[in-house]
């Protein structure tokens, strides 16, 4: 025990302290100091409670990427019309939109049920027939429309972007009339979040889905093998196909668990290379560690945004390197320049800097390589020009010569000799910060393929300065608007307890629907097929998974 204590104390003398925060209890949920600091070129988190003791957590895998990301610090334009009001807000045990919050709603997800064609044993998101009070979840129409009526009432800026997810949302027969309705109040980009096991079996799905207004699928991909994907790899290349049919975009999803898939991220992104006719991003989540856990038990598992992107690099020996990420934040630069142009609040993306990075690549058909967007634009100077412009305009500088200038400047920052063949990126680049409307950062998006890496929080590493400028969020029949990491962390206050609420006991559902709950079910017919068919339909889909062996 002394041991112990002065080993302790060994390790506290070389740590430097970074800042105070708030955090939470991990066993009581109680509110609770902590301080993030420095040690052995990491950052990390300690907070202590009262009642059941210190914990401490890795909280950022390297303290000088660290550094660089804090550098695009942004507050945002906080909350006009709130959910809550400030006299009854103590973060985050009132959660809905309030004065406290600094950002707002980039992504809005409105889960449409939490029934699941599968039951893959890491999920606590669908429904488990059997469990005392076990209910299903599906919200009405009438109260799907509300709800996305109020994200479009958010202001300063109306909500413009959600996620259909679930459980899985294809369980719905509904789905298509769904979407309409979210198109119908004025949201531009809908997104699917899918296992796409049901476009695998229906093909056709792709093309009523896309017709009812889906913008592009958000489907689960953890790995190209088997072992690592589980839950689609025989799958994934039939619902990627239906969409390559339908003219509709896929992002894939990896969630990233050190020791189970970290060795396959590279491989990932090289199968979205092989179909990025198709294949838009890929957006890997580091996991969230939800449910009690050692902390043993936890650094086995446990990785950041820092530890996937030094494994890109290593896996990919240097195509895509750790100074080719930028925090999500980097972005906010050209909002700013748009509304100085347009003296009008525009769609921003300025959560924490901790929570998420991401960069473009352009595949170079000569080499056949990936080439990040930082080796032939200077990036640095175009954001910092922009910010330059901006504050010019703003002091009252001639709008028009400023716009001028950056029309005559704008092409320079990109490095043609350097830029990938066919792509005229400067063209695309003056369209955005021109035209800046929705098509044109979607032909952005064409001519790319997005990395992009977002780490949800969970108890053990929650910080309140983070929540507050969280702009990812939760639509709830109760017309709240609620940051992820308050409704999926502390899922007793939230998740939990509005479904409950709002749901239905699964012997009352299936009374109303004439089905039982296990009835769809997915069953591996795929797979069964694959393997009933021998080694050369198994090396079929397996060539169609990947493109990456020899």
């Amino acid at each position: 025990m002394i041991s112990t204590q002065v080993d302790k104390e060994i390790k506290q003398q070389d740590e430097k302290p970074i800042k105070m925060t708030q955090s939470i209890c991990p066993e009581c949920n109680r509110i609770i100091q902590a301080q993030i600091f420095e040690r052995d070129s990491k950052v990390f988190m300690r907070k202590t409670c009262p009642v059941h003791g210190e914990t401490e957590e890795l909280y950022f895998g390297d303290y000088d990427m660290y550094r660089r990301f804090s550098a695009y610090w942004d507050d945002g334009k906080k909350q006009e019309a709130p959910n809550v009001k400030m006299d009854k807000c103590q973060c985050p045990t009132n959660c809905g939109l309030c004065t406290n919050h600094l950002s707002h709603t980039g992504l809005a997800n409105i889960i449409i049920t939490n029934r699941c064609d599968l039951t893959c044993w890491y999920c606590f998101f669908y429904v488990k027939k059997g469990l005392e009070g076990a209910y299903v979840y599906e919200p009405t129409l009438e109260q799907i429309r509300g709800m996305v009526k109020t994200l479009r009432a958010e202001r300063p800026v109306p909500g413009n972007s959600v996620q259909i997810t679930g459980g899985e949302p294809t369980m719905r027969d509904d789905l298509p009339e769904i979407i309409k309705i979210i198109r119908e109040e004025g949201v531009e980009h809908v997104q699917l979040n899918t296992n796409g096991v049901n476009l695998a079996l229906h093909p056709e799905l792709a093309k009523i889905y896309k017709k009812a207004g889906v913008s592009n699928l958000y489907m689960s991909f953890d790995g190209v093998t088997a072992r690592t994907n589980p839950k689609n790899h025989w799958e994934a290349p039939y619902a990627i196909e239906a969409c390559r049919s339908a003219n509709l975009g896929v992002v894939l999803v990896p969630t990233v668990i050190k020791g189970v898939n970290d060795h396959e991220t590279y491989d990932i992104i090289k199968y979205a290379k092989q179909n990025i006719d198709v294949v838009r991003a890929v957006n890997f989540q580091p996991v969230s560690l939800t449910g009690r856990m050692s902390k043993k038990e936890r650094e086995k598992y446990r990785i950041t945004i820092p530890d996937v992107i030094k494994r890109i690099e290593e896996l990919s020996e240097g195509e895509i390197a750790r100074d080719d990420w930028y925090p999500v934040p980097s972005c906010s630069p050209v909002t700013h320049f748009i509304e100085a142009i347009t003296t009008r609040k525009q769609y921003e993306l300025s959560i924490h800097f901790a929570c998420g990075a991401g960069t473009y690549v352009y595949l170079d058909k000569k080499t056949n390589r990936l080439v990040p967007i930082t080796r032939f634009v200077d990036v640095n100077g175009l954001v910092e020009f922009l910010d330059e412009v901006s504050d010019e305009i703003n002091s009252g500088s001639n709008k028009y010569l400023q716009l001028a200038r950056v029309a005559l400047k704008i092409r320079g920052f990109v490095d043609k000799s350097k830029e990938p063949d066919g792509l005229d990126l400067g063209k695309l680049l003056f369209d955005v910060l021109f035209k800046h409307d929705y098509s044109s950062m979607g032909r952005l998006q064409m001519n790319s393929l997005f990395l992009g890496m977002m780490h949800f929080q969970d108890k053990y590493n929650h910080d309140e300065e983070r929540l507050q400028r969280c702009d990812i969020h939760y639509l709830t029949p109760d017309m709240r608007i609620i940051p992820f990491c308050s409704f999926n962390v502390i899922p007793e206050w939230y998740r939990d307890r509005i479904q409950k609420k709002y749901g239905m006991p699964v012997e009352e559902w299936e009374k109303l629907h004439h089905e039982k709950l296990e009835d769809r079910l997915y069953r591996g017919q795929l797979r069964k097929q694959a393997i009933k068919e021998g080694v050369g339909q198994t090396c079929l889909v397996n060539e169609m998974l990947s493109g990456i062996t020899g």
